[in-house]
């Protein structure tokens, strides 16, 4: 019985295993290919920059004569673009710099070396959709539940999902709304269907995207009471 036990568990720990090494292959494979995608996102970015930097006032000029609108409905669509465009990266920065300051108290707190070193990965890793500072903080989460420091593994997990996860949800649309005019629940949502759709780039995007409807909806209003002034004035020079 004693031998048929030991071969029972033997099997099972082989199963436990095997199944723990391909959740973690998989586990490692996506964040790899998350994390290489992000790399490309940056590259490309950095690449465009300079020759949005270099180029972008003729750019600028040429697409604002594109645009088949008046000149003051044409200020306004840029303006608001400009507005959004503007708050979004802030609150991008804002957030990951929130982020990486609470991960690193919290590693601060719980006694963990360079905390300040982890604190800024963190950060720098906050603007990486999905995962983000969860790829430092994870990794020590679980090393603490492995070394037996339950405690530990059990309070930085609780923080990284309840207090640092919920800082973007929550922050952002504060941040980004508060600048733009535009409700929060817009920003939340225009910025999810960003990161859905354009990945790392959504970010912008999706903001973007939301604002230049809105903006182009409230052309509306202001064409239709000057259409009506124009033939208000035109009957009243006919009579």
């Amino acid at each position: 019985l004693l031998g048929g036990d030991i071969d029972s568990m033997r099997e099972r720990f082989s199963e436990f295993a095997i199944s723990s090494g391909q959740f973690l292959t998989r586990q490692a494979l996506s964040i790899g290919s998350n994390t290489f995608q992000f790399l490309v996102s940056l590259g490309i970015m950095l690449y465009m920059l300079f020759f949005l930097l270099r180029d972008g006032a003729m750019l600028g000029r040429h697409c604002r004569n594109l645009i088949p609108l008046s000149e003051e409905q044409k200020s306004h669509l840029l303006r608001k673009l400009t507005i959004v465009v503007r708050a979004t990266i802030k609150g991008n920065l804002a957030v990951a710099a929130t982020q990486g300051a609470l991960g690193g108290l919290i590693f601060f707190i719980l006694g963990i070396q360079a905390s300040l070193f982890w604190g800024v990965l963190m950060a720098v890793l906050s603007l990486l959709p999905a995962v983000g500072a969860s790829l430092i903080w994870g990794p020590v989460a679980i090393y603490f539940f492995a070394t037996g420091q339950v405690f530990e593994g059990t309070v930085l997990t609780a923080f990284g999902l309840f207090v640092i996860g919920l800082v973007d949800n929550v922050l952002r649309p504060l941040l980004v709304g508060k600048d733009t005019k535009i409700p929060d629940y817009i920003i939340l949502i225009s910025t999810l269907g960003g990161l859905s759709l354009f990945g790392l780039n959504g970010f912008v995007i999706g903001p973007l995207i939301a604002a230049l409807f809105i903006a182009c909806w409230d052309l509306f209003p202001a064409a239709i009471e000057q259409r009506n002034r124009s033939l208000e004035e035109e009957r009243n020079q006919s009579h």
